[in-house]
């Protein structure tokens, strides 16, 4: 294909830049490069704990490799640094929810609203329904923590233990368990693919949560279907014992069924299309209300006070909103559970989404990524192909990068202006990317998501994998709609 002249104009000098369209193998450069450091950080460095700043870094360094590429073309730094400016800036509405995320997430832990909703939901186990059961709970409990990670260290744990009290292989239980995890870890707003994947597309949070629904629910009933079917196929043996995780959530918090007033609230102000800021604000504001009134000694303990008072109640308020907050149980195993990280738990993806923009404002400036999606598009000359080639990417970079956030954050980039020209809206695409890239992750024992549930729960991934019906029938649905054009939104024209 001949190359076409492109004119950036230089803001500075107001001059006109002249400089050729990249091929496809120089825009490929940086996503080279970019993948192989993160394999190797990764894989052979430092493992689950990539998170923890050097992927962020490894970004960092691909859009310095982009960079070089954009110099040898004539583009200039200060082009590249507006580019990434301008990326940042669209990404402020994203930043400014996920702290918030990380606040209510707070104050719903000190009131007692997530751990009313643990302590219900254990209650409905059964050995028959065993599995459909775990599903639901873990279900509930990732949606109110928006955490698989937490669910499966915690309830994930327990469940394993009792389901091989009932005569239940691990594999099935370990299945379920991260089934209902990633599907509450897909739904909850609290969750932080959950806020990458729309930052990344460009889509609304709550937009993207009710598009991500039409693929996601059909999933997890089909899913609830088959451990039904499994359940009542298969001999168990004795009853489940959760009188000590009971008692330990009991005596802990004051639960009551009036908690669910506060997520009641703002699920109705979420379908009353409020914004998410204000309805997460509020969301915080009641749960800090519901914590002084029900969690008294909760907060004086937080505060570090004998007394409750005004002064103890705005300091164990703003603790459990702003930084690490733990409540302790007597059960080992829910204390993980309890405890939050309020705003200061939400920087590492908040970092993480920043280094992403740094990333993807370089290759935007020197036109890599608007090449890659002309590549794409001419390959994929259907609609059904554009989805299909972003799944695949997904699940390339689960694979090669060993990260569910990259598999988000690169093909996200990568795509964004591929569905732009298709004039498809941007849900289309964050839908597609959680649907195969955050719950696939745990799929690859090798990547991050699967080397740390194997390692929480105590089963491999070869033996859950064929039973995670949720984390690997959910891309099939998401081409399935694609193929038959069910639920394709398309971008409003001005």
């Amino acid at each position: 294909m001949k190359s076409q002249d492109i004119t950036p104009i230089d803001p500075e000098k107001n001059i006109i830049i002249e400089n050729k369209e990249l091929n496809i193998w120089e825009a490929l450069i940086p996503i080279v490069a970019l993948v192989a450091m993160l394999f190797y950080n990764v894989f052979y460095v430092f493992g689950d704990d990539a998170l923890s700043g050097s992927n962020q870094f490894i970004l960092i360094l691909g859009a310095a490799v982009a960079a070089i590429v954009g110099f040898f073309n004539k583009v200039s730094y200060k082009q590249m640094l507006a580019e990434v400016a301008e990326n940042v800036k669209s990404t402020t509405g994203a930043l400014l929810i996920l702290l918030m995320v990380g606040s209510l997430a707070g104050t719903w832990l000190i009131s007692g609203v997530i751990p009313s909703m643990i302590y219900y939901g254990l209650q409905i186990l059964n050995p028959t329904f065993f599995l459909v059961a775990s599903v639901i709970i873990c279900a509930i409990i990732s949606i109110a923590t928006g955490s698989s990670w937490t669910t499966s260290a915690t309830v994930g744990i327990a469940l394993i233990g009792i389901g091989n009290t009932l005569g239940i292989s691990p594999g099935m239980t370990a299945g379920a368990v991260l089934s209902g995890g990633y599907f509450g870890d897909k739904m909850s707003p609290l969750s932080d693919t959950t806020n990458l994947a729309p930052a990344m597309a460009g889509s609304e949070l709550f937009d993207h949560i009710k598009y991500m629904a039409y693929t996601t629910v059909p999933t997890i009933i089909v899913t609830l279907i088959i451990f039904l079917i499994i359940g009542l196929n298969i001999d168990t043996t004795g009853t489940p014992d959760i009188s000590d995780k009971l008692q330990a959530i009991d005596g802990a918090f004051n639960i009551s069924p009036w908690l669910f007033s506060v997520p009641v609230l703002v699920i109705f102000l979420i379908i009353k299309k409020t914004p998410p800021l204000i309805a997460l604000l509020i969301g915080t504001l009641l749960g800090a209300i519901a914590a002084i009134i029900a969690q008294p000694q909760i907060i004086m303990a937080i505060a570090e006070s004998n007394t409750m008072n005004f002064d103890a109640a705005y300091k164990g308020v703003m603790k459990a909103i702003t930084v690490d907050t733990a409540v302790v149980t007597t059960s080992l195993e829910l204390n993980d559970l309890f405890t939050s990280g309020g705003m200061n738990g939400m920087l590492g993806t908040i970092w993480l989404i920043v280094c992403a923009m740094v990333f993807g404002g370089v290759m935007d400036a020197i036109g890599a990524l608007s090449r890659i999606s002309k590549a794409l598009l001419s390959l994929a000359t259907t609609t059904f192909g554009l989805f299909a080639s972003t799944v695949a990417s997904c699940l390339a970079l689960n694979v090669t990068a060993s990260d569910q956030y990259l598999a988000l954050v690169v093909p996200g980039k990568m795509f964004k202006k591929a569905y732009e020209e298709r004039e498809l809206a941007p849900e289309n695409l964050s839908r597609t990317l959680e649907d195969s890239g955050t719950v696939t992750s745990v799929l690859v024992p090798w990547n991050t998501c699967g080397a740390y549930q194997s390692g929480v729960l105590g089963v491999s991934v070869a033996d859950y994998f064929i039973y995670a019906f949720f984390n690997w029938i959910s891309p099939f649905m998401t081409l399935l709609f694609a193929a038959f054009s069910i639920k394709i939104k398309q971008l409003k024209k001005s």
